[in-house]
């Protein structure tokens, strides 16, 4: 769900040699729910190997990431840690509507409608212990670094792009700007296309840069928060009613401080269904549960990833394919150690 602010956010077009040699952070539940959501038969049906588990995601950190990783990128992998209490409503909101989707999913079932099946199937995607155990095994037996957060992953994220050595947080949600990250990265895939319910769209990367975006909005990083609260965010889901992206942004530049910007609509936040703490909430963002992390990466581990994907079933063709070009890109980072 996210920050509700992409109307108002200036972006810019890059490409994959801009980001060579670059280390990125990867908010690992966006990009994990992204893979169980898309990597699916016509049917909705996820891909699964004889036994029922499901192996969408495995599927797609193999591939995507070795494809990132011959590009010159490094990634730091950031896992969620404990679920804050103000974001509880957020999941009892998004269980209900996977209930919904399921609803729908076995009525278009009935009557065999596949392309219904396919929509309705990617509103079921959960993300539970034993995914993100294998996710993280196999990511660390690529060479990619895994740092686990012990709140927020995208609290994490931005705080650990806030340090050299990390350029960037890669993520389709803008709540590591809230949080503080200097620059974001978003459509950090090798897809010129992407499938919306608009249609098929055309993609690249774009770069999202925290003191770009508040020079052009005129705001400070405070009054982003505020914005970002008044929008919607996951610890409000719906935001103000009658308060959109535009009118958000009014406001914060009208009022300027935190205090005076919500009392312009403390009345307005009472009478709503799902009123909400903006203090709470604007705390959550300026000072989040973060730890420091060390930037070191893991040696690859082929057996390791053999073990993993072999179990699945993965095609051992494949594996080795895979494989091979794991070995292409760690020459390459050694012949450019040595340089």
């Amino acid at each position: 769900m996210g920050l509700s602010i992409r109307g108002i956010v200036p972006r810019k077009e890059i490409s994959f040699q801009d980001l060579k040699g670059k280390t990125l952070a990867v908010d690992a539940s966006n990009v994990i729910y992204q893979f169980l959501s898309s990597i699916r038969q016509p049917d909705g049906t996820p891909l699964q190997d004889s036994k029922g588990n499901i192996t969408s995601h495995l599927s797609g950190l193999f591939y995507r990431n070795i494809n990132l990783l011959l590009e010159g990128i490094k990634l730091v992998y950031v896992f969620d840690g404990e679920m804050p209490d103000l974001k509880r409503k957020t999941a009892d909101i998004r269980r209900g509507n996977r209930d919904k989707m399921r609803e729908k999913y076995e009525k278009a079932k009935k009557r065999e409608d596949t392309e219904d099946m396919g929509k309705y199937a990617r509103g079921l995607t959960r993300l539970n212990d034993e995914m993100i155990k294998e996710s993280k095994e196999l990511l660390t037996a690529m060479g990619i670094l895994c740092v686990q957060a012990p709140g927020e992953g995208e609290a994490q994220a931005a705080f650990l792009a806030q340090k050299k050595e990390i350029f960037a947080v890669a993520s389709q949600d803008y709540d590591s700007l809230a949080f503080g990250a200097p620059r974001l990265i978003q459509n950090l895939t090798l897809a010129r296309k992407r499938k919306t319910t608009g249609g098929i769209i055309n993609i690249s990367p774009e770069l999202i840069e925290l003191e770009k975006l508040l020079n052009s909005l005129q705001i400070n990083r405070e009054q982003l928060i505020c914005l970002a609260i008044l929008a919607g965010t996951d610890y409000n889901p719906k935001g103000i009613e009658g308060v959109g992206q535009k009118r958000a942004l009014s406001l914060v530049k009208s009022f300027k401080y935190p205090t005076t910007i919500f009392k312009q609509v403390e009345e307005k936040i009472k009478e709503q269904e799902e009123s909400f703490d903006w203090q709470e909430i604007f705390k959550e963002f300026k000072e989040p549960n973060v730890v420091d992390a060390e930037i070191k990466f893991p040696k690859i581990n082929e057996e390791k990833i053999r073990e993993i994907l072999s179990k699945h079933e993965f095609s051992e063709k494949r594996i080795e394919n895979g494989l091979e070009r794991l070995r292409k890109e760690r020459e390459s980072r050694k012949q450019q150690t040595l340089f």
